[in-house]
């Protein structure tokens, strides 16, 4: 080899192998980063389970006031007969009076 070689030689061994080295992360690195993350996903996730619980909560009362709401339509039903029942009896009675 020729002497410029030579000199130049360290020089790109050190260069190739920082450039090797340089992308390598250590597993504190990442074990640091994956930590973070996790303690986020952890918070996502205990977030997540308090909201499902509080529509699951809302679900249940919306369907407890549904089946409310059809029992007094039932009843105002009924009571619409009874009324509409009370008119007729009303109506015969004054028409017997004004026969009389």
């Amino acid at each position: 080899m020729s002497e410029p070689l030579m000199k130049l030689a360290p020089v790109v061994a050190v260069l190739v192998s920082s450039l090797g080295l340089g992308g390598c992360a250590t597993k504190g690195f990442v074990r640091e980063q994956v930590a973070t993350v996790n303690q986020r996903v952890d918070a996502l996730d205990s977030r997540l389970q308090a909201t499902d619980g509080t529509a699951k909560q809302a679900l249940a009362e919306a369907q407890s006031a549904s089946g409310q709401a059809q029992n007094n339509g039932q009843r105002l039903d009924q009571l619409n007969a009874r009324v509409d029942g009370v008119e007729q009896r009303m109506q015969e009675s004054q028409r017997k009076r004004a026969r009389n």
